[in-house]
């Protein structure tokens, strides 16, 4: 965690959830009955991060660049909010929020201008997560908001549950991001066949890095212990998400990722505007989303 930062506390008679001003991430919830923790911990031998807030991209840019009313911007992987200090805006017991403005900084990256307001609400076993994103700007906005929060699991024994308004779906389809380097799609897909909404976790679900599943295929995402049982799920709305643990690492951890955007395809050579799952908003405008973690 940056040295510099602040963390805050939401607690209940339930659960304990950290929060850290320095990219507005959770960075621990824990059950209170025994003291679990349930989101990894940033050990950097395999990932030094817990619940990143990608913004205003979610994966990359085809070369890391993007282009916009005639000029070339530069952003590396996932944005640069996850790497800025939030503002403390609003806080309560149960809930707080976080805002990031544009600044002189995000504009040699960005060129527009927004503020970002990121919120963080807990009732019973139950964090819900919320994202509002203004256009503060003259010009119509272009960007991609998403989420990435790393649950502790075990690869070689724990299952991953998929649903859909309620119902189990016989398979989920995930398109593959090339391995290149490059961060982008590739024009290729796998077909992944569950059991009862069932998928097992294992190295080599991950081989080519995230699973990248679009369509609205699935709403809500738990994780199971081998006998079956729950202990984390998380529900979104967004029509896509990503399913992650590190290439070849055998990492004690998934992530469960509720996107609005995602990398460029491989090629793509067009303006912001134009890239897939992007989402537009004109000036003074705002943008609206949430996603539910629980605890089972």
């Amino acid at each position: 965690m940056d040295s510099n930062s602040t963390m805050y506390e939401l607690k209940n008679d339930r659960i304990s959830l950290q929060i850290s001003d320095h990219g507005a991430e959770i960075k621990s919830l824990k059950r209170l009955l025994d003291g679990r923790e349930y989101m990894w911990q940033a050990d950097p031998k395999y990932w030094g991060r817990t619940s990143p807030v990608l913004f205003p991209l979610v994966g990359s840019y085809f070369n890391r660049e993007s282009r916009f009313d005639g000029k070339v911007y530069s952003m590396g992987q996932h944005g640069f909010a996850r790497d800025m200090d939030f503002e403390l805006v609003d806080g309560a017991d149960d809930r707080i929020e976080f805002l990031l403005r544009s600044n002189e900084k995000t504009h040699e990256k960005y060129p527009f201008d927004f503020d970002l307001f990121c919120g963080y609400r807990i009732s019973g076993s139950e964090v819900t997560v919320s994202w509002k994103v203004v256009n503060t700007g003259d010009r119509d906005m272009f960007f991609s908001i998403g989420a990435h929060p790393a649950f502790c699991c075990d690869l070689d024994s724990d299952l991953l549950l998929f649903e859909k308004n309620g119902k189990k779906p016989e398979s989920i389809t995930s398109n593959i991001i090339e391995q290149d380097g490059s961060g982008c799609l590739s024009d290729r897909q796998k077909t992944l066949t569950l059991s009862d909404g069932v998928l097992k976790m294992s190295d080599e679900l991950f081989c080519e890095d995230a699973l990248v599943i679009e369509d609205e295929q699935a709403d809500s995402v738990s994780v199971l212990d081998k006998d079956g049982n729950a202990f984390i799920r998380v529900d979104f709305s967004s029509k896509l998400f990503g399913v992650w643990s590190p290439v070849n690492k055998h990492a004690p951890f998934v992530c469960i990722e509720p996107w609005y955007g995602r990398c460029d395809r491989v090629g793509f050579g067009g303006e912001l505007g134009e890239r897939e799952y992007g989402n537009t908003l004109t000036p003074s405008d705002a943008f609206e989303a949430e996603y539910k973690i629980s605890i089972i």
